[in-house]
């Protein structure tokens, strides 16, 4: 075994030569499981609060508290928009779950999502330069079923303190509801990142895996495996970007969507899913290999793998096949088993498979670019226009069939995709603060440089201490252990 390393950079290398592809591929999986448990034990977690402004002797107390902050008071209660002015509510990002649909892990319980909820906020600051606090919130009744009325009334309460809403890891129906409601009573973008977010990255990476296998999105046949709350929205914005959806089969855990599933017709809070069943699947196909023989396009977002989608389904599929499986935290098939299939170009939502389409390439960039020009709301357009932000960023720096989407390390990808989702938010007449692509982009460019700055100055003062390389070797240890 190579020597780990703290940067995790041979990651793929660690594990003995002896091991299989797919003893490797489930060995990463339970390798990062039990670092992270280790690591977040370390830190005990990985947010904190710290001032952004200075204290300069004694009397700055009474400058940032009273008597002085009387001034900011009065003149809020008198001019409310000047909060994004003389508070932090223009770049901060509330991030809020009911903990009812974590990842592929279910129902966690109301602390369930904290360690993912803490993520988003890591992830909002170090990449898109925004502020953001993990709110996970118990909306269940005394026999434990979630309402989402409270989660409603809960966002509109906090409204005032945020620039921007982040719905995360709610289960369906009532993700639907929340989020309906939530973007047209409030006055500041409300965001489902399991929903919009994945499905912008999704159309991201779909554009240029058809690029590269000479297909266009108005022609191609696709099948997508799940009908929660993600694939039903990526239906839908394939839909508006183009993809026919007669040219669509969309399946559940009951059979495929289509207007012989009269019970969602009968049901008041399925209107998405019938509304899905109405555009696709013309012909009523309930099979899923009849469905897969030819199609050219598979986008699982469903039951964790690594054994949800067949490698015999893949080989049915059409030449130059592309196969998007992206449950977490295991993919529906490992990518070494889809190429073997046949695949022509594999994507999951892991960062430690080629071809990561995780809507962490989203929502930095997306709520940044609406934060900055101060949209009311986050539109299907502005999402499309942050998938072919991401796109097209990758096409001028190169694109191949292991490299169809930007990385989260590219760092200039975040500010591009502010500017020009925010300036979409101008076209459709949804920002309230008018700024230039340029503006934006500098913004965005000076805000996520700062992030990192500060990170780093952090970890090189020893702020932020460095986990010790033995917490590393003994989670590879104990890693390898498990196949003994």
């Amino acid at each position: 075994m190579e020597k780990i390393k703290i940067d995790l950079s041979n990651l793929s290398n660690i594990f003995p030569n002896e091991f299989t592809a797919a003893q490797k591929a489930k060995a990463q999986t339970l390798f990062l499981k039990k670092l992270s448990e280790q690591a977040h034990r370390f830190y005990g977690g990985k947010m904190q609060t710290v001032p952004k402004a200075g204290v300069y002797g004694f009397n700055w107390f009474n400058v940032w508290y009273t008597p002085g902050v009387s001034q900011v008071s009065t003149i809020l209660r008198d001019e409310p928009l000047e909060a994004y002015n003389l508070s932090n509510k223009g770049n901060l990002v509330a991030v809020v779950s009911d903990s009812t649909r974590v990842l592929g892990d279910g129902d966690c319980g109301k602390f369930g999502g904290l360690g993912v909820m803490e993520g988003k906020a890591f992830l909002m600051k170090y990449l898109g330069g925004v502020d953001a606090v993990a709110l996970c919130i118990n909306n269940r009744d005394k026999n434990g079923v979630p309402n989402p009325d409270k989660v409603i009334d809960f966002v509109k309460m906090l409204e005032p303190s945020f620039g921007a809403v982040n719905l995360e890891d709610i289960s369906q129906p009532n993700c639907y509801k929340i989020l309906d409601e939530l973007r047209s009573d409030c006055d500041i973008p409300v965001w489902h990142d399991d929903a919009q977010g994945t499905a912008s990255v999704t159309l991201a990476g779909l554009i240029n895996a058809l690029k590269l296998a000479d297909k266009k999105i108005e022609e191609v046949k696709t099948v997508l495996m799940g009908a929660g709350a993600a694939n039903s929205t990526i239906a839908k914005i394939l839909m508006t970007a183009g993809m026919p959806g007669e040219n669509m089969i969309i399946f559940d855990s009951k059979g495929s969507l289509s207007t012989d599933r009269t019970e969602f017709a009968a049901d008041p809070f399925a209107y998405r899913h019938w509304e899905l069943c109405q555009k696709t699947n013309p012909h009523k196909i309930n099979n899923i290999e009849v469905a897969m023989k030819g199609a050219d396009v598979l986008i699982a977002v469903s039951k964790p793998g690594p054994d949800t989608v067949k490698p015999e389904w893949i080989k049915l599929m059409n030449s130059k096949a592309i196969v998007f499986t992206c449950a977490n935290p295991i993919p529906e098939i490992y990518p070494y088993a889809a190429k073997e299939a046949g695949a022509f170009i594999v994507a999951t939502g892991r960062g430690d498979f080629p071809n990561q389409v995780n809507n962490s390439l989203g929502f930095p960039g997306i709520l940044k670019g609406a934060l900055t020009v101060q949209a009311t709301k986050i539109t299907d357009n502005m999402a499309i226009a942050a998938a072919y932000s991401l796109a097209n960023y990758a096409e001028k720096r190169g694109i191949n069939p292991d490299n169809i989407i930007p990385t989260m390390d590219e760092a200039q990808v975040f500010p591009q995709e502010a500017a020009d989702v925010a300036m979409q938010a101008v076209k459709d007449g949804v920002a309230t603060r008018i700024l230039t692509h340029d503006q934006v982009f500098q913004i965005a460019q000076t805000d996520i440089k700062q992030a990192r700055e500060t990170m780093q100055l952090l970890m090189d003062k020893e702020m932020i201490k460095q986990p010790p390389l033995k917490m590393l070797e003994d989670v590879l240890t104990w890693t390898v252990n498990q196949f003994k």
